[in-house]
């Protein structure tokens, strides 16, 4: 069973860790769990993780399914991934590290709520990971031992996560609000080159079908 070698390892296990984005998730946590006992706070953190990690795992199954049904060739969703991901990468640089991630006006009903939305979503598994993941995992691309090296990196990057939320009153002391933006800055930027070059690299095939008269006319 082949692997993921060297470079595609490192490659996929940054682009997972950016979209993730485990630090930029303690203030978001932090100003959802006002107040909460540390107890109540350990089981939301809980129940956020593997809602995401099941979305997540939803999305490696199912998204190159959709899309073959939908008829659209991976590379132009590679496209579309790798220009959707340069924009979150963007965010992250300028300042707007997760979109549509601000806490609610009012209380939520439940602890579950808040676990479900919007901390899963859209604050962990947002666009930007669902579409990494989708990426990642092409079974045209990647072999299943390549597929499961990925699923591999996401549920350990995940428990990273579910760790840094179980610290995130002591994190978020230590860091500070200018740690935090610096971290992410630095996130935005490993991103924004990981989607250009996803997006040649689907270019690439794209001509290369094109030449050989395999592409769309």
């Amino acid at each position: 069973m082949d692997y993921l070698d060297r470079t595609d390892f490192i490659t996929n296990f940054v682009t997972l860790w950016v979209v993730l984005d485990p630090i930029s998730a303690v203030p978001i946590f932090l100003a959802l769990t006002p107040g909460m006992e540390p107890a109540r706070r350990r089981m939301v953190a809980t129940k956020a993780v593997l809602v995401s990690l099941a979305v997540l795992l939803f999305f490696i199954v199912a998204g190159q399914f959709l899309l073959e049904a939908l008829e659209i060739p991976l590379y132009s969703f590679q496209i579309a991934g790798g220009i959707i991901l340069f924009v979150f990468a963007l965010n992250l640089i300028f300042g707007q590290s997760k979109p549509h991630s601000t806490a609610p006006a009012g209380p939520p009903e439940s602890d579950n709520s808040i676990a479900v939305h919007p901390l899963a979503i859209p604050a962990i598994a947002g666009p930007g990971a669902m579409l990494a993941v989708v990426l990642l995992t092409d079974k045209d691309r990647y072999s299943l031992g390549q597929q499961i090296d990925t699923v591999g990196m996401l549920v350990v990057i995940l428990f990273i996560l579910w760790l840094v939320l179980m610290l995130a009153n002591p994190i978020s002391r230590v860091i500070g609000a200018s740690g935090a933006s610096v971290l992410a800055r630095i996130m935005g930027l490993l991103l924004a080159a990981v989607a250009a070059d996803n997006v040649l690299r689907a270019a690439k095939i794209y001509v290369d079908a094109a030449n050989t008269g395999l592409g769309p006319s």
